[in-house]
C-alpha cells in the first residue's frame, strides 16, 4: 500500500523544497544577467504574440478539451484506503502486484518495476500509488491512495480491485472536498473491477461510452490522483492500441481487452477514468508498463463495456459469475492462416478443450476455427474472450466455426469459470534423458514418461514429445519454445512419441512452415516455426 498521507506530502514538499529553491537562485542569476546585457545593448525589439487567426486551431482544440475536462473531473473522486497488509492471499491478481513483497522476498520476473523506488516517494505499486511496509514483529495496517469515478447519482463508484481489496476503511474525497466514508460493496479479481458506495444522492455522475468503438490515434484524456497528492489531475493522449492482453497475468483464461494509451498514468492513477473526446467513459486506468514505475508512455485501461457489464453484477448482488467454455485459444495469423484452409487472418483458433467443459460438451474439437458469436465477427481470441466472461452461466450462445475449412453452427450453454482451473501447470524443470536431435529446428525431445510427467505434472491426458533443449537463435527459440514444453501435434497431426515427431519433421518439405500445437505452462496453443530460419541450424 501506498505511505500514508501525512508522510507522502511531507516527502512530496520536502522534495519541491529541494529542486525549487536552487532552481529559484539560478533562474535569478540568470536574470540578472539579462538585464545586464540589456542596460548596456540597444533596446530589443518586442516580440508580437500571434492574433487569433493564426492559432485558432489550437485555441479550438484547447477550448475542446478544457470543456471535457470541466465536464468529467467533476465525478472523479480520490480514494483512500486502510488495509490488512495480507489482504490478497492468493497473491494473483490482474496486475501480479496484489501481494505486499515482504522484506528480502524475490518478485516474479518483469514485476519488479511495479514496486520500484520512486525518488522522493518511496515504493509504488504499479499504478495505484502503493509502498509496501512489512514490519516482521506483527502485522500493520497500511494505506493506499487510488482513484475512481462515479457512475451513478445515489453514490456509486468504480475502481480498480487492488485499490480497495482487503480494505478496512475506505474514505472518499469528493471534487467539492467533501470526504465521506465508503463501503466496498464488491470486488472482482478475475477484471480487477470494485465498486464502492457512499451515502450520498445528487452527486454528478460520468456517461458511459462504447469502448467497441474505440480506434488507434483517437484522442483521450485520464483523470486521478497521480502520486495519491497531485488529486484531479487530467492529462491528454491518444489510443496506442485496443485488444491488448496483459502480460503479467499467470492465467491465460482471464479475460484481456485491454486500451494501451500514451496519456499519462501513474501510481495513484489506478481505478480512475480514460474518457473519449465527448467525456463518455471508455476505460477504467488499472496498470502501468515501466521501469522506474512511473509514466513510461505505455499504460493500461480495462475497456468500458467490460466495466459496465461487472460493475452492474457487483451492484445487483455483491458478486460476479463469469461464462466459460473451457478453450484455450490462438489468434488467426497470417502465418497460420493455410494450415486451416482460411482465407483471411480472422478469427480463434481451439488451440485445446478441457474435458466436460462446455465447449467439449457442445462438440468443439482442437482445431476449430470461430469466427463468430451470436451473428458477431470474432476478429480474434481476445474478442470471443471478453465476451464471453461476461455472460452469465447459464446462456445460450451461437458459435459460428470453420472445421478444415469447412462452416458449422454450434449452439452451447455458458458454464461457470472458477479460479482454480482443472489444468495443471508446469514448472519448466524438466530433465528429460536419450534426447532426438532435430537440427532443422534447434531442439531436442524426448519421450514423455512418468517422471517427466510426475516432476513437471503434466496431466496424463498430454500426449506428445517433451522438449529437453532449445539451441538459441534457432527456429524454435524464435517461436518461444522452452525446456519442458510437449509437442502435441506437427501440421494438424498428432506425435505422441519423440520418433513420430522426429519423422513428421523430416518428412515435411523443406523451406515449408510448420505449424506445432505445444503444451505449456497448463495450456495449449499452436506455434509456427518458420521454415527460412530452420534452414539455419
Amino acid at each position: 500500500m501506498s505511505t500514508p498521507t501525512n508522510e507522502l506530502v511531507a516527502s512530496l514538499r520536502k522534495q519541491l523544497a529541494r529542486t525549487i529553491a536552487p532552481a529559484a537562485i539560478a533562474t535569478t542569476f540568470a536574470l540578472g544577467a539579462v538585464f545586464a546585457v540589456n542596460h548596456t545593448n540597444v533596446h530589443a525589439a518586442e516580440v508580437s504574440p500571434l492574433d487569433d487567426h493564426s492559432v485558432a486551431a489550437l485555441t479550438a482544440l484547447d477550448n475542446a478539451m478544457e470543456s471535457v475536462a470541466a465536464k468529467v473531473t467533476p465525478a472523479v473522486v480520490n480514494i483512500a484506503v486502510t488495509s490488512k497488509g495480507d489482504a490478497d492471499e492468493d497473491g494473483d491478481d490482474q496486475q501480479g502486484n496484489s501481494s505486499a513483497p515482504q522484506q528480502g522476498q524475490q518478485l516474479p520476473p518483469g514485476l519488479e518495476q511495479f514496486f520500484g523506488q520512486i525518488p522522493g516517494f518511496g515504493g509504488f505499486g504499479g499504478g495505484n500509488g502503493r509502498q509496501f511496509r512489512m514490519q516482521p514483529q506483527q502485522p500493520q495496517l497500511q494505506h493506499g491512495i487510488g482513484s475512481g469515478v462515479i457512475i451513478s447519482p445515489d453514490g456509486y463508484i468504480v475502481t480498480n480491485g487492488h485499490v480497495v481489496n482487503g480494505a478496512t476503511n475506505v474514505k472518499v474525497t469528493l471534487h467539492d472536498r467533501r470526504i465521506l466514508n465508503a463501503k466496498v460493496v464488491g470486488v472482482d479479481k478475475l477484471t480487477d473491477i470494485a465498486v464502492v458506495k457512499v451515502n450520498a444522492t445528487g452527486l454528478p455522475f460520468i456517461t458511459w461510452g462504447d469502448s467497441g468503438k474505440l480506434m488507434p490515434g483517437q484522442t483521450v484524456l485520464a483523470f486521478g490522483s497521480p502520486f495519491g497528492y497531485f488529486q484531479f489531475s487530467v492529462t491528454r493522449g491518444i489510443v496506442s492500441a485496443v485488444d491488448r492482453q496483459n502480460p503479467y497475468s499467470t492465467d491465460a483464461r482471464k479475460p484481456g481487452g485491454y486500451i494501451q494509451t500514451d496519456a499519462a498514468i501513474n501510481p495513484g492513477n489506478s481505478g480512475g477514468p480514460l474518457v473519449n473526446a465527448h467525456g463518455e467513459l471508455v476505460g477504467i486506468n488499472t496498470f502501468i508498463i515501466s521501469d522506474s514505475g512511473s509514466f513510461a508512455g505505455a499504460g493500461f485501461a480495462i475497456p468500458s463495456q467490460m466495466v459496465h457489464s461487472i460493475s452492474q453484477q457487483i451492484i445487483s448482488t455483491g458478486k460476479v459469475e463469469h461464462g466459460y467454455l473451457g478453450i484455450s485459444m490462438n489468434d488467426v495469423t497470417p502465418d497460420n492462416a493455410r494450415f486451416f484452409q482460411l482465407k483471411d487472418a480472422a478469427g480463434a483458433i481451439v488451440a485445446d478443450v478441457t474435458p466436460d467443459a462446455p465447449a467439449a460438451n457442445a462438440g468443439i474439437k482442437q482445431g476449430d476455427v470461430i469466427r463468430s458469436l451470436n451473428g458477431h465477427e470474432i476478429v480474434n481470441g481476445s474478442a470471443l474472450q471478453v465476451a464471453v466472461s461476461q455472460d452469465r452461466p447459464g446462456t445460450k450462445i451461437e458459435l459460428g466455426i470453420l472445421r478444415n475449412g469447412q462452416p458449422l453452427t454450434i449452439n452451447l450453454t455458458v458454464g461457470e469459470y472458477h479460479a482454480k482451473g482443472d489444468v495443471q501447470t508446469a514448472d519448466n524443470d524438466g530433465d528429460g534423458t536419450n534426447g532426438k536431435q532435430t537440427g532443422k529446428l534447434g531442439l531436442a525431445v524426448a519421450n514423455l514418461d512418468g517422471d517427466a510427467r510426475q516432476q513437471l505434472q503434466i496431466p496424463s491426458s498430454v500426449k506428445g514429445a517433451i522438449i529437453e533443449t532449445v539451441r538459441p537463435g534457432s527456429a524454435a527459440d524464435d517461436a518461444g519454445l522452452q525446456r519442458g514444453d510437449v509437442i502435441l501435434e506437427v501440421n494438424r497431426k498428432p506425435t505422441p512419441s519423440a520418433d513420430q515427431f522426429v519423422g513428421a519433421v523430416k518428412s515435411s518439405t523443406d523451406n515449408r512452415d510448420l505449424l506445432l500445437l505445444v503444451w505449456s505452462h497448463g495450456n495449449a496453443s499452436y506455434r509456427t516455426l518458420r521454415g527460412d530460419s530452420g534452414q539455419n541450424g
